[in-house]
């Protein structure tokens, strides 16, 4: 063989490459030898081995797996129970609302006591509540042109000198009632006294309703 370059041969068919790889071991070598019609050379190129970086999988433990599954199982179970807790609070309170609800509308209607004046008007407006709400007839109109013509308006008037008076029952009060029919035709919710002006009203025109249909059927003496 002729060399072209001093210190470097030139490989030909004749030559033999021999590599020889030591990656078992943790290291390598690649041995070159030329053989030729010159002395053998032989060289060796050390290579750096290629470190294994591929992680082997984790062993992962089976209590660790067991636990992490109870805990879930914890966390399912207390959110349900949460949930559970909330509903049934919500339907107490629902029923709680409707009981109240059932309640204010069992209570009875309290209409506050309607005052009257102390007057003619006063009493005879009061009297016709308490008629109306027993069923007797009678009107304002009616009541008042009786009491006028009867007693001018004054509660305490009495004849002393009719009939009656001359038997010992003198007629009294607003509507001149004497006392046996007055008693007679008393009406329950009023006052047992003739005087009261009131009562004498009520009276009268329960009288007047059996005996005329109703005291505003009634212009003279009655």
């Amino acid at each position: 063989m002729r060399s072209n370059h001093s210190g470097y041969s030139r490989l030909t068919t004749f030559h033999k490459l021999s590599a020889v790889g030591l990656a078992a071991t943790g290291a390598a070598a690649l041995v070159f030898t030329v053989t030729g019609n010159a002395a053998a050379q032989t060289q060796s190129v050390g290579i750096k081995p290629v470190a294994w970086n591929a992680k082997a999988p984790a062993t992962v433990d089976q209590s660790t797996l067991t636990r992490h599954a109870t805990d879930a199982a914890a966390k399912a179970k207390t959110e349900a129970d949460t949930k559970k807790k909330a509903a049934a609070e919500a339907g107490r309170d629902r029923a709680k609302g409707a009981a109240a609800g059932r309640s204010e509308a069992r209570k009875p209607v309290r209409v506050a006591p309607k005052s009257y004046a102390d007057n003619l008007d006063g009493w005879i407006s009061q009297a016709l509540d308490i008629m109306h709400a027993k069923g007797i007839p009678g009107s304002y109109d009616g009541i008042k042109r009786n009491i006028m013509r009867e007693s001018s308006g004054n509660p305490q008037a009495i004849n002393d000198w009719d009939v009656n008076a001359q038997a010992g029952i003198p007629s009294k009060g607003l509507l001149q009632i004497i006392d046996p029919t007055f008693k007679a035709f008393h009406v329950d919710g009023t006052s047992w006294n003739i005087w009261d002006p009131v009562a004498n009203i009520v009276a009268s025109c329960n009288y007047a309703a059996k005996t005329y249909g109703s005291m505003d059927n009634v212009n003279s003496a009655y």
